[in-house]
């Protein structure tokens, strides 16, 4: 019997990195554009430093999401003799 194989799909850690790089990056983006006046800042020389981070980790947590796409992680399934029938001795 030949074995069974399905991707991880949204089990894969990529995915899961991905969404809390984009999370991160979404509310980096709105603190950029909604947060508090950048003129005042002496630190950043008055540049959106928020926004352009935020911009970056959404960037990054596309790209991490396109590769858990187009390269998806591929997982055996046991053999149906193996899963448990329920015949197992000791149980």
């Amino acid at each position: 019997m030949a074995e069974q194989k399905h991707t991880a799909g949204a089990f894969d850690v990529r995915t899961f990195i991905a969404a809390l790089i984009g999370l991160f990056g979404v509310i980096l983006v709105l603190a950029g554009l909604f947060g508090p006046d950048r003129t005042a800042d002496s630190v950043t020389d008055g540049s959106a430093v928020n926004l352009w981070v935020g911009v970056g980790l959404l960037l990054v947590a596309g790209l991490l999401q396109g590769w858990a796409m187009l390269r998806p992680t591929v997982v055996d399934e046991p053999p149906a003799s193996a899963q448990g029938s329920g015949s197992e001795p000791g149980v």
